[in-house]
């Protein structure tokens, strides 16, 4: 079935005839993390059908937000991420989405906290890019297991270059604590279990670009 569209020359229908479709967004969510294998994606989208998955992924190759890399021997496996085009699109959407759904998320007690929770709350909408200027650093984040990297570079995010000059490990609770917990006692001891662990310069940047401080 080929992909419906507006049929409208208007800027926001013809992101929408890219963008719009369901689970789109949410697939490019995940990339956001650093590449992922089709299984990876399939395990964190519940419920996406797996041709349903192959086909978003090939529409979003063809829009040129997403690349395909075939890994040589002996990892010999196939990932995708996101495409520089889609770190400069596609991130400034996914942010304001969040922004807009984080009113909307159960409380912070009412149950537990995923990875992908912690990421977005804790780095991805903390980040300021008026605290970027001159920093180029690739950033590793650990989060109760699931790993996610990035480099910042002229002063926005980008696909991650390289190994880590700063690795952050921590709780995908703390990481939203710190952020949006209600009570100021909460928040700043969770920021002190964050841990950051890496060149001194580069950890101090980074704590005052997310404002962990």
């Amino acid at each position: 079935m080929p992909p419906r569209n507006y049929n409208q020359n208007c800027p926001i229908a013809r992101g929408l005839d890219v963008l719009g479709e369901r689970w789109t967004l949410l697939i490019l969510r995940e990339l956001v993390g650093g590449p992922r294998r089709y299984g990876d994606l399939r395990a964190e989208l519940h419920g996406i059908a797996t041709n349903l998955l192959a086909e978003r992924l090939k529409e979003l190759q063809e829009a040129g937000l997403v690349e395909r890399t075939d890994l040589p021997a002996p990892i010999g496996r196939t990932v995708y991420t996101l495409s520089d085009v889609g770190w400069q699109r596609i991130l400034p959407i996914l942010q304001s989405i969040a922004r807009f759904g984080l009113g909307r998320l159960d409380p912070i007690d009412s149950g537990p906290v995923s990875p992908l929770n912690g990421f977005l709350a804790g780095i991805l909408l903390g980040f300021d890019s008026g605290k970027a200027a001159g920093l180029d650093t690739t950033c590793r984040v650990e989060i109760d297991g699931r790993r996610f990297e990035f480099t910042v570079t002229q002063c926005r995010l980008a696909g991650a270059h390289g190994e880590p000059s700063v690795t952050i490990t921590a709780s995908a609770a703390d990481l939203v604590t710190a952020r949006l917990g209600a009570v100021d006692a909460k928040r700043k001891a969770a920021l002190r279990r964050i841990d950051f662990d890496g060149d001194p310069r580069d950890v101090e940047a980074l704590r005052s670009l997310f404002s962990f401080h």
